[in-house]
């Protein structure tokens, strides 16, 4: 059903027109099932989570240079010559086999520039997370100076 078929049948049930869609519950989808929530519909990212994940981009990185890269394992110049010397005798195979390497290297650097990026980019949101947490921490203090517990919080923001 379209969301304007949708819409329509929930203005005829009696919808109310203050319908607002930000107000819906975030499931707990537990471990590799997606988003977490603590229960009150906040994201919660665990360091070890987002390290687990940045080391397994990093892993991957480091995989695919050492065993997939014909450019850096000095393989691109054996292919080069190969596919020079299929050309040379006729053969259209040459010209196919230095497209594909050209192709390979090519495909080959986008998906290790995503595993760093990846990588990097959770490398920095721990530590940007963890600075942000500071600085809300140091802001957020009782009467007797300690910071104040989540649920306080809470009860102070509902």
């Amino acid at each position: 059903m379209s969301f304007k078929n949708e819409w329509e049948q929930h203005k005829q049930n009696g919808g109310s027109p203050g319908l607002q869609l930000n107000q819906a519950t975030t499931p707990d989808l537990g471990p590799g099932g997606g988003r977490r929530t603590d229960g009150s519909g906040w994201l919660v990212v665990k360091d070890e989570e987002l390290g687990k994940i940045g080391h397994a981009a990093f892993g991957l990185y480091q995989g695919l240079k050492k065993n997939a890269d014909i450019e850096n394992a000095g393989d691109k110049a054996a292919i080069t010559r190969a596919a020079a010397h299929l050309s040379a005798h006729s053969f259209l195979l040459g010209k196919a086999l230095g497209r594909t390497a050209e192709v390979w290297g090519s495909q080959l650097k986008t998906v290790m520039q995503g595993c760093a990026h990846i990588s990097n980019h959770l490398d920095y949101s721990k530590s940007s997370q963890k600075e942000e947490d500071r600085k809300i921490g140091a802001q957020i203090l009782g009467k007797d100076g300690t910071a104040l517990p989540p649920s306080k919080i809470s009860r102070l923001l509902g």
